[in-house]
């Protein structure tokens, strides 16, 4: 049975709020969203699908990873790790990039917050995104954040429920 997405946009602080909750403990929704073999089964929607280049969660860290399209497009980006609580939270900067790491400056980059917070029903993944300008929100929004969002946090709550 699928959770209810909660996805939020705030134009005035230029911000997107994210809240789903999984019927699985916290420990192992958090290796689902920090272990690069458990997040390339779901990060992208499909048809897309994920590919980890390379990943070091650590502060400081950067997951590498391609999206490739059904036609075997690839578009790159990283995120590199911020503070990191084990089991609690952690934060990043999401940026698209070339297939070495290399940032493209065409496009805004967002600082992510995910946050995990055991609840009766399961886990409680928060998703806090904080945009540089209401441009940046709306290109985002514009490319299909939203939708291809929530189809890989549905695709997630698929694996863990299978």
């Amino acid at each position: 049975m699928e959770s209810n997405i909660v996805f939020n946009k705030d134009f005035d602080s230029n911000s997107v709020y994210v809240m789903k909750i999984y019927n699985a403990d916290v420990s192992k929704v958090w290796d689902y969203f920090t272990k690069s073999e458990l997040l390339d089964q779901w990060w992208a929607p499909k048809p897309w699908k994920c590919e980890t280049v390379k990943q070091d969660f650590k502060e400081g860290g950067i997951w590498l990873y391609a999206m490739i399209g059904p036609e075997g497009e690839k578009v790159y980006s990283q995120v590199k790790y911020g503070e990191i609580m084990e089991h609690r939270s952690f934060d990043g900067i999401d940026a698209f990039c070339d297939d070495k790491g290399n940032i493209n400056e065409s496009f805004p980059q967002a600082q992510w917050l995910v946050g995990f917070t055991g609840v009766e029903e399961g886990t409680k993944v928060t998703v806090n995104i904080h945009f540089p300008s209401q441009e940046a929100l709306k290109q985002q929004l514009e490319m299909g954040f939203e939708e291809g969002f929530k189809m890989g946090l549905n695709q997630l709550e698929g694996i863990l429920n299978g």
